[in-house]
């Protein structure tokens, strides 16, 4: 029998208030609801690698070719499309095999749904949604929620929800700055790095070693040979 979600308060965030001021610099929707040319499925398809995999992880070697022939066929929706590359091996090893469940369940929440969690216990239910139902599971039950399913249903490409309010000259650190790892991957990192830089001043070591041994060894056997070429026969 699987568990209950979590019951968790929901705090105030910009995404939960609705606005009425004439859109200015909020981030670009897609959805391809109305899309019949293959330049605007190629650009939805763009858009949806740049929100799922942000530009650092956007390498051709990451890129689906069968998910993309399917949502150009209209064989898949945007929201099916989303899931595949989630799912993908690409994903799973930069993004899922690189954090713990806290911060892959963070990291979701702003690639899937747009927006931060709202406090550690809505991590904590998900986190909990995501070691007993397992990735699939996990983002299966992402993606069916009401809050995404309302915000952008079958068609819409997620994005970042209200990073810029009116009359502020700044907003909100977008999510593509974040690093997706969390603190302790990255100190494992370091520390790996750190050991790495100690095996190559070893191996520096060695090699050093050796050659002077092979140098001591060369110089003497010259003043030997010196020495017997320079001996009187008798």
């Amino acid at each position: 029998m699987p568990l209950p979600l979590l019951e968790y308060n929901l705090t105030s965030q910009n995404q939960r208030v609705d606005g009425f001021e004439v859109p200015s610099d909020e981030q670009k929707t897609f959805s391809s609801g109305k899309l019949t040319t293959p330049t605007e499925i190629a650009t939805i398809i763009d858009a949806a690698y740049l929100q799922i995999f942000h530009e650092q992880q956007m390498l051709t070697a990451n890129r689906q070719a069968t998910l993309e022939s399917q949502l150009k066929a209209g064989q898949i929706t945007v929201k099916d499309f989303i899931r595949g590359l989630i799912l993908s091996d690409s994903f799973r090893r930069l993004n899922y095999d690189a954090n713990n469940n806290y911060r892959f369940v963070e990291l979701c929440f702003q690639r899937v749904l747009g927006r931060q969690v709202y406090n550690e216990r809505e991590t904590l239910a998900w986190s909990i949604v995501l070691a007993t139902k397992g990735l699939q599971g996990f983002i299966d039950e992402l993606l069916n929620t009401d809050e995404y399913l309302e915000t952008f249903g079958e068609d819409t490409v997620p994005y970042q929800r209200r990073r810029i309010l009116p009359k502020q000259e700044i907003g909100e650190l977008t999510f593509a700055h974040v690093t997706r790892y969390g603190e302790d991957y990255r100190n494992k990192l370091a520390r790996y790095s750190r050991s790495s830089e100690f095996r190559t001043l070893d191996v520096r070591s060695e090699k050093v070693s050796l050659f002077l041994t092979t140098l001591v060894i060369v110089v003497l056997l010259g003043i030997l040979l010196t020495l017997l070429n320079a001996a009187p026969i008798s």
